[in-house]
């Protein structure tokens, strides 16, 4: 037994001597984009953004959308999409692998008992006598438990956390950017409900008009041309009204699929409120080091990091593996005294596996993990550049949204005072009624460009929110 108990521990100072990782260390690369955006400044003038200590990426989406019935739709959206339901699902395998890799850090220790039974016959008994034989085995010990001297299973357990790091935040990406379309669709069916409530609006003005032209033509006073061109332009609206009507239901469809649910009527927009979305202010001092908070980057970053753990394991691949098998038990020919003490029973084999040759297998595994994380270099610069990208076409058509608007609002103020004064003249027999269809088409138009810059403005606020790495789940487990 003192054998035994020598034996057992060295176990442990061995298990203490498997400290070394043959992983290299672990670098952040170099970010391959500038350090600020050119469009910042202009940004933030046209917002008159301030210093603000919460940063984008610590903003609830609760906090951040203002309309009571967005804030619902998302949050339905949250609960049944079938996407972030995979992506969830993800998490799960992720952590149930990194947790099957830790374990190969530590022996299984099973238990077993075991009755061999065997018959002897007379020409092979050396009694001459044939017989029964019966062996009664119970014992507890581990088998072929690898000692981690030069870091091979920790390299790997830490390769299967980082991919289950990177897995989480690649959930965190698809709930941002399911909240995100969420409020996109929401905000373009309000677009398009108002849209479709402008058509029908103009469809009512126009067949006033035509009743009104129908009364002068059988007076005497309108033309048929005067009478066509009002009838033209009803038929217009009509049609219009009509495809907006089409467009309002292929939004709601579009809405519940991103949802993944039947969406309730009042939880419908009515049309554009006037401040659906709050707008997340730019700090004066934003550069692009907020862009290592997006989840989509530190999931690059954590499959890089476990690219590089893998090298440390195909490194370690290189040197000794020196394995163990022992037992602890009892054995007996009776079942009834298999538990006397002068039955105990041990075992204990070491053993050791020493590459020798093998055809470049190793060296060529290393080659591979090596690539591999050049890859993921490349991969999680190109994931920092797309971002950098984003982000400034965000703040580019941010920096021009105000005075767009403004000049469309101007733009339609002058539309509607053109066609005030052109159906007056008309009514007094000044102009002819092609003058006012003409200014209704221009008032009608600058109407509907108006709606549309309003969802792009709308729209970018979102976009920003997304692509600054919005905290979707700051506030929702």
């Amino acid at each position: 037994m003192s054998r035994l108990h020598s034996s057992m521990l060295l176990v442990p100072a061995l298990l203490l001597a498997g400290c070394v990782s043959m992983a290299p260390r672990y670098e952040r690369p170099a970010e391959p984009v500038d350090g600020q955006w050119r469009d910042t400044a202009a940004a933030q003038a046209a917002e008159g953004a301030t210093t603000t200590d919460k940063q984008v990426a610590q903003i609830d989406w609760q906090e951040f959308f203002q309309d009571q019935r967005l804030r619902r739709v998302i949050a339905l959206a949250l609960d049944n999409n079938r996407d972030l339901r995979i992506a969830m699902l993800n998490i799960e395998k992720a952590r149930a692998q990194y947790r099957i890799q830790r374990a190969e850090l530590l022996p299984a220790i099973n238990a077993a008992g075991r009755e061999n039974s065997a018959r002897t016959p007379a020409s092979l008994s050396p009694t001459g006598v044939a017989g029964v034989s019966r062996q009664f085995t119970a014992d507890v010990g581990f088998s072929n438990y690898e000692l981690d001297l030069f870091g091979r299973i920790r390299s790997l357990k830490n390769q299967a956390l980082e991919n289950y790091f990177a897995t989480a935040e690649t959930q965190r990406s698809t709930r941002l950017s399911l909240v995100a379309e969420v409020a996109a669709d929401w905000l373009t069916l309000a677009a398009d409900r108002q849209l479709l409530k402008l058509a029908q609006e103009t469809l009512n003005s126009q067949l006033e008009s035509l009743k009104r032209v129908e009364s002068r033509h059988q007076q005497g006073i309108a033309s048929g041309l005067d009478l066509a061109q009002v009838q033209t332009s009803v038929e217009s609206a009509r049609a219009d009204a009509a495809s907006f009507a089409a467009r309002v239901e292929q939004d709601r469809h579009a809405l519940e699929l991103v949802v993944g649910a039947a969406v309730a009527d009042d939880l419908l927009p009515e049309a554009a409120a006037d401040n659906p979305v709050a707008l997340a202010q730019i700090p004066t001092n934003l550069d692009s080091s907020v862009l290592l908070l997006r989840p989509d980057v530190l999931s690059a970053e954590h499959s890089l990091k476990a690219a590089n753990a893998n090298i440390g394991a195909a490194r370690a691949a290189f040197f000794p593996t020196i394995s163990l098998t022992g037992t602890l038990g009892r054995g007996s020919n009776e079942l009834s005294n298999l538990f006397d003490g002068v039955n105990r029973t041990w075992s204990f084999v070491p053993s050791i596996s020493v590459p020798i040759f093998n055809a470049g297998s190793l060296r060529a595994s290393l080659g591979v993990s090596k690539a591999e994380r050049d890859i993921s270099v490349a991969q999680y610069e190109k994931t920092i550049q797309t971002a950098f990208s984003e982000v400034a076409d965000a703040l580019a058509v941010r920096a021009t949204l105000d005075e767009r608007l403004n000049a469309q609002k101007a733009l339609v103020d002058a539309a509607t005072r053109s066609y005030t004064l052109a159906e007056a003249r008309y009514r007094n027999g000044v102009d002819s009624y092609l003058t006012t269809l003409d200014a209704q088409r221009s008032l009608y138009g600058a109407q509907q460009s108006l709606i549309n810059l309003q969802l792009t403005e709308r729209s970018n606020r979102v976009t920003l929110y997304k692509v600054l790495g919005g905290g979707v789940d700051a506030g929702t487990q």
